[in-house]
C-alpha cells in the first residue's frame, strides 16, 4: 500500500510560528497560504514542513510564482491545488534539498567495504546476485560512491552486481544519470581513487568562463539504473534488496510516515539485509523490525 494511503497527517508542523511577514514581500505569501503548501507536501511527499521553514520555503517557491507570471503565493496554492499533476513535479523540486558530496558519512562505506560485502559474498554463493538500493540518492554522488567501494573491494567477476538509485527530484535523477561532476564536488576525496574512476574535462558556461568537470568511468555508470521514484506511492520492484541506504531522508518525514516506510523497507529486505540510515536519524520508538549495529547501520530481523 503507497505511505500516502496510510499515513495520519502530522498537525505538528502547524505547532510553532515564526514573526516574519510574508504578506508584504514582492510576491506575498499569507499563513494560509503556506497551510496549503504544508498540507500538499505531506500529501504528495511526505515531507513534513514546520513553520521555521517559511523563508526557505518561500524563496523556493517563489520562482514557480515569477515562472507562471502570477501576482503572490495565493494564486499559486489555487493554481497548485487546481493543476496537481501538471505542477507537481516543479513544486516537488522546489521544495526538496539536495545537499551531498561523495563518500558522505565516510564509516558507512567503510562498514559496507569490511563487514557486509565479505559477508553477502560467503552467503550468496549459489546465486551471485547482488542488489543495493539508493533510495533518496540526490544527483548520484552516494550510488557512485557505493560502486566505487564495491569495485575497490574487489567485487569477483561473474555476479550480477546491480544499484538502484532513486529519487523524487526528476532534476538530480538526471544529473545522476549524467555522472559529471564540477572539481570541487570532490573535495575530501582520494586523490587515487579521484584518478582511477573519473576522467577530466574543461567546461565552457555561455560567457566563456571555464571550469574542470569530472565525469564517470562507464564501468561505474553500468553498475547504475537511475529512476525517479515517490517512497510515498507504489514500488514497481519485484525482486528484494540486499542492502539499502536511505540517509538524511526521512527527517523530513512525519514518525507516521516513517513507520510505514521503514516496514516496506524491511518487505523489501532480505533475510539479515542491511540498512544504512542518516548520522541525526533513528529507527528508535519507530520500527522494531531492525536490529541496531551501530552508528546508524541496521540489520533486518528475521
Amino acid at each position: 500500500m503507497p505511505i500516502a494511503a496510510s499515513i495520519k497527517k502530522d498537525n505538528s508542523v502547524a505547532g510553532d510560528r515564526t514573526s516574519t511577514d510574508f504578506s508584504q514581500r514582492e510576491f506575498p505569501m499569507l499563513s494560509k497560504d503556506f497551510k496549503v503548501i504544508q498540507e500538499v507536501a505531506l500529501a504528495e511527499t511526505g515531507i513534513s514542513l514546520s513553520h521555521h521553514k517559511q523563508e526557505m520555503i518561500y524563496g523556493r517557491i517563489v520562482r514557480r510564482v515569477r515562472a507562471l507570471n502570477l501576482a503572490n503565493f495565493t494564486e499559486y496554492c489555487t493554481y497548485l491545488q487546481k493543476n496537481l499533476n501538471a505542477e507537481l513535479m516543479d513544486f516537488t523540486n522546489a521544495i526538496t534539498t539536495n545537499l551531498t558530496y561523495f563518500f558522505r558519512e565516510p564509516h558507512h562505506f567503510e562498514y559496507l567495504k569490511d563487514t557486509v560485502i565479505p559477508k553477502i559474498k560467503s552467503n550468496k554463493l549459489n546465486n551471485k546476485k547482488l542488489r543495493i538500493w539508493s533510495a533518496g540518492c540526490s544527483t548520484g554522488e552516494e550510488p557512485y560512491s557505493l560502486a566505487i567501494t564495491l569495485k575497490e573491494a574487489g567485487w569477483p567477476a561473474g555476479w550480477d552486481v546491480k544499484i538502484l538509485a532513486t529519487d523524487l527530484d526528476t532534476n538530480v535523477v538526471a544529473h545522476g544519470k549524467a555522472g559529471q561532476y564540477k572539481k570541487e564536488r570532490f573535495e575530501g576525496m582520494d586523490k587515487g581513487v579521484q584518478k582511477k574512476w573519473f576522467s577530466h574535462s574543461i567546461n565552457k558556461d555561455e560567457n566563456g568562463r571555464e571550469s574542470q568537470l569530472l565525469t564517470v568511468e562507464p564501468s561505474l555508470q553500468n553498475m547504475i539504473l537511475f529512476r525517479k521514484l515517490n517512497l510515498l506511492q507504489q514500488w514497481p520492484m519485484k525482486g528484494k534488496f540486499d542492502v539499502i541506504f536511505c540517509r538524511n531522508v526521512v527527517i523530513y518525514f512525519s514518525k507516521d510516515t516513517q513507520r510505514v516506510l521503514f516496514d516496506r523497507f524491511a518487505d523489501i529486505l532480505n533475510p539479515n539485509g542491511f540498512l544504512f540510515i542518516g548520522h541525526s536519524e533513528s529507527l528508535n520508538r519507530v520500527t522494531e523490525r531492525f536490529e541496531t549495529l551501530g552508528r546508524t547501520v541496521y540489520r533486518k530481523k528475521d
